[in-house]
């Protein structure tokens, strides 16, 4: 649904001198659905697109904020228990594969605000982003389990809002950038989940934000995708406009809307381009 937050992060990484190399072994990390289920199964899973990385000599970098937490957690608890690793270690053995602990898994923002840094961030912007007022949403899988992810403090986080600084646009303050979007909700009751999407998107409307901007492919399925839902729950027009991170950073290194994407969004965000 978000195929677009995939080419354009490999448009803007290529463009800021960033290499990105595929897993063509890599696995499904259990999308947090296996934990309860096979709690053996979900670590086994995840050490072993560990082990294809350690292969590869590299860290990991993911686009998929519940990939990101899954697989943090997962690798917090191989590390924090050398008979847990060991257990695991042998159900890789059957597939000639061994994790030895030395992975670091990351997502696309991360790398932007930490490893790539701000300051060079800054010297590659040739359009500012002074025309967007932006609201950052941090999205739950970004920031929790803290103790798994660590880069952010999850009651103040700094990263998305220095991103969008540095690009030189506004990052728009509001009390619900750390909250829900809705999306674990959607499919159990709907209802609850359309209201939870209208409290955010309003609740940066109601601050001064023309456009929201996430690092996460499902809050920007409810905050774009499901919008229309929302403002029937919300019994008012929202009409806001949302960026994939990717797609934010590549209008400022002067990438054009079309490689962009942004006709794939069901919320056009024509009005506040410049």
């Amino acid at each position: 649904m978000t195929k677009e937050a995939n080419a354009t992060t490999r448009l803007v990484c290529k463009k800021l001198g960033i290499g990105l190399h595929d897993m063509p072994k890599a696995n499904c990390c259990g999308a947090g659905l296996l934990t309860d289920y096979d709690y053996q199964l979900y670590l086994a899973l995840n050490a072993r697109i560990f082990a294809e990385a350690e292969a590869m000599g590299m860290d990991i970098m993911t686009i998929c904020s519940t990939c990101l937490m899954v697989m943090s957690t997962a690798n917090r608890d191989l590390l924090a228990d050398p008979k847990l690793l060991e257990k695991t270690n042998e159900i890789l053995a059957t597939a000639g594969l061994r994790y030895n602990g030395t992975i670091k898994i990351k997502q696309l923002l991360w790398v932007l605000a930490g490893d790539y840094g701000l300051d060079n961030l800054k010297k590659k912007v040739v359009k500012p982003l002074n025309w967007i007022k932006a609201a950052p949403f941090y999205g739950c899988h970004s920031l929790r389990p803290s103790d798994a992810l660590g880069f952010d403090d999850p009651e103040r986080p700094w990263s998305l809002d220095a991103v969008i600084e540095a690009l030189g646009g506004e990052a728009v303050q509001y009390k619900g950038k750390t909250k829900c979007c809705g999306f674990q909700v959607d499919l159990v009751v709907a209802e609850t989940a359309e209201k939870m999407t209208a409290t955010r998107l309003l609740d940066g409307k109601e601050k001064g934000a023309n456009a929201f901007v996430t690092p996460c492919p499902f809050c920007h399925i409810n905050l774009d995708n499901y919008q229309g839902l929302a403002e029937k729950r919300a019994s008012q027009k929202i009409a806001m406009p949302v960026f994939h991170l990717s797609q934010l950073v590549g209008l400022s290194l002067g990438l054009t809307a079309e490689e962009m994407g942004l006709s794939r969004h069901l919320v056009s965000p024509e009005k506040i381009l410049k």
